[in-house]
């Protein structure tokens, strides 16, 4: 869902060796931190700008209009056009943050639990940092994103009387007759919320029920309205519904430090033996800030 690293796992023979020489490859380590913390985390997906940090901090324009600040008029032959001026959205700063951990593997770790060790502890840093920046970027969004629409004929949860479909269109509606250029592609949702809309007798009628894609044989429900549902634990206040334009509602930016870091996908991580006392020190970080330039390009269903 957010970032897909094709390679399979490295495989072991369980020696210490054999995983020693694992953890002095910065690379190997990278590559199975991501695939370790495919856990249905967000913030890249819904945040898809990108935004390089040069001292600390980051300056962006909020709510930037597109159009000019006169209107156009007609142009005789051989006449002046019209000089206007463009405005700048309301400019903000935002400083970055290193957020990381650091665990341990000893020796003794490693040659009575072999792999597993390793993998445990990698997962782990990984899925906290990840975790983190998740919860401050839906923060975030939750904070800046002011607009809703409320159901309209009642709670998603309530069979028979729910119109999921409309509640959708109407929220969709608001965001493009903005006339900004929105056009929401993404509805997040809790997984409890999910399934209510996965299993809504209308929205089951009006799918194509032989259809072999269809949610009552796969389990699944990947689009509805043209719009992308991603159920994740990780929603703003826990529960809702949020359509969003990803292409507009902001970024995260990321600094690099240096120092030897391997980077693959969104997390760092470096490796470093201390031989005095036997062990091994992991450590994952992710030094960045999430912004958001167009808080019209999101709203939420609420009551659902």
């Amino acid at each position: 869902m957010s970032y897909s690293y094709p390679p399979a796992a490295p495989t072991f023979s369980g020696d210490n060796e054999t995983i020693s020489r694992f953890l002095n490859s910065p690379t190997n380590v990278a590559r199975r931190v991501q695939e370790l913390t495919m856990n249905r985390f967000i913030a890249d997906v819904l945040l898809t700008g990108r935004t390089d940090v040069s001292g600390g901090a980051i300056t962006y324009d909020v709510d930037e209009d597109l159009f000019t600040v006169r209107p156009v008029t007609a142009v005789s032959p051989g006449g002046e056009y019209d000089l206007t001026t463009i405005a700048n959205g309301t400019p903000q700063v935002a400083k970055v943050t290193k957020w990381g951990q650091d665990t341990e593997v000893t020796d003794e770790a490693i040659k009575r639990q072999n792999f597993s060790a390793v993998d445990k502890g990698l997962g782990k840093l990984g899925n906290s940092v990840i975790k983190k920046v998740d919860s401050i970027s839906l923060s975030l969004i939750a904070s800046t994103v002011t607009a809703t629409q409320a159901v309209t004929s009642g709670a998603w949860s309530v069979s028979g009387t729910a119109a999921i479909l409309r509640d959708i269109m109407l929220a969709k509606s608001k965001v493009t007759a903005l006339n900004r250029g929105y056009d929401p592609n993404v509805i997040v949702v809790d997984d409890i919320t999910w399934a209510y809309l996965a299993s809504d007798e209308k929205v089951m009628t009006a799918r194509g029920r032989e259809d072999s894609a269809n949610s009552i044989y796969t389990g699944q429900f990947p689009t509805i309205a043209g719009m992308t549902v991603l159920p994740t634990p990780n929603i703003p206040g826990g529960s809702g519904a949020w359509l969003i334009d990803t292409t507009a509602l902001g970024g995260i930016a990321d600094e690099d430090l240096g120092g030897n870091y391997t980077k693959a996908g969104a997390v760092e991580t470096k490796v470093i033996r201390e031989e005095k006392n036997d062990k091994w020190r992991l450590r994952a970080r992710r030094v960045c800030v999430p912004y958001v330039t167009e808080p019209g390009a999101a709203i939420k269903i609420t009551g659902v």
